[in-house]
């Protein structure tokens, strides 16, 4: 029989073992990627380039980072990502406030509603009929409103609340004179950095990686985000507005694969570069807004 020790012991171990091949699992594609990004294109076109770079060269980065159409798609993301993390927080928050309060008359019934769409919704067709109907097609806000609000952000975000402020605090306040409103600017959203920053970090990579809702929303290349320019350029493989014309049809064939994996660095990075700066909220907010009440 193994003892109490030998069991955690042994639990622990195949936790690292999994973790381990989970870590690699994702390590070794992103050092493909990165490789192959800023190797010699001729080296990489034959196939040459594995984990480490071969004869560096970051020629395809100049001729992909001072393409027009890949920079207004750029453009077009950050614009959406911004919106529509602003507007995504901000609803998130002024609906899960008021759903952590146990003195709010219809708690119950506006948390079963919330919890009704997270299972059931109108379907694609009719989704679409609605956005077109309201003239939102073809415009910023069919791309940004259709997602905007999350159901699970707003359970996760109310547990958060509910926990970090205690029904004693907000008696304080109101003892002291202080509106809801009062309440919610002074004392809940200082509360709350930890889960807002895991509300940022959540809705921006799912507006900077939306691709779906393009494709529903957006017919004009002018407002493609760059997920839909990224998946015209290795789906369809339409390099030509970046390779050109001129050159043999050797050296154009040769800069494809390393156009292709230049442009995953190049919509991938800016979210790598976000989450060090938000790492030390992670933990906290999710462990607190995991916690049901």
């Amino acid at each position: 029989m193994l003892t109490i020790d030998k069991k955690d012991h042994l639990f622990n171990t195949v936790i690292y073992i999994l973790l381990s091949i989970f870590v690699v699992l994702i390590i070794v594609p992103l050092l493909f990627i990165i490789a192959n990004s800023i190797s010699s294109p001729s080296l990489v076109f034959q196939n040459k380039v594995g984990l480490i770079p071969q004869k560096i060269d970051l020629t395809v980065f100049k001729i992909v980072l001072s393409n027009a159409y890949i920079l207004r798609g750029f453009g077009n993301t950050i614009l959406y990502t911004f919106l529509g993390t602003l507007i995504s927080v901000t609803l998130t928050l002024t609906a899960s406030y008021p759903l952590s309060r146990k003195d709010f008359k219809h708690r119950k019934f506006l948390n079963l509603i919330f919890i009704i769409t997270m299972f059931f919704s109108g379907g694609m067709i009719p989704s679409y009929l609605v956005v077109d109907g309201l003239g939102l097609k073809d415009t910023i806000w069919g791309f940004i409103l259709p997602g905007c609000l999350s159901v699970w952000n707003i359970m996760v975000c109310k547990s958060f609340i509910y926990q970090a402020i205690p029904n004693e605090l907000l008696d304080a306040a109101k003892i002291d004179g202080c509106s809801d409103a009062q309440i919610f600017f002074s004392i809940m959203l200082p509360l709350c950095k930890p889960i807002i920053a895991i509300m940022v970090l959540f809705y921006a990579v799912g507006y900077w990686n939306s691709y779906f809702n393009s494709l529903l929303y957006l017919s004009d290349p002018k407002l493609y985000p760059l997920q839909r320019i990224l998946s015209d350029i290795i789906i369809q493989n339409d390099l030509t507005s970046m390779v050109g014309t001129s050159g043999s049809l050797e050296n154009q064939g040769q800069l494809v694969k390393s156009i292709q994996y230049v442009t995953i660095i190049v919509s991938s990075a800016p979210i790598l570069l976000l989450y060090p700066f938000i790492q030390k909220y992670f933990q906290q907010g999710m462990l607190l807004g995991s916690i049901k009440e």
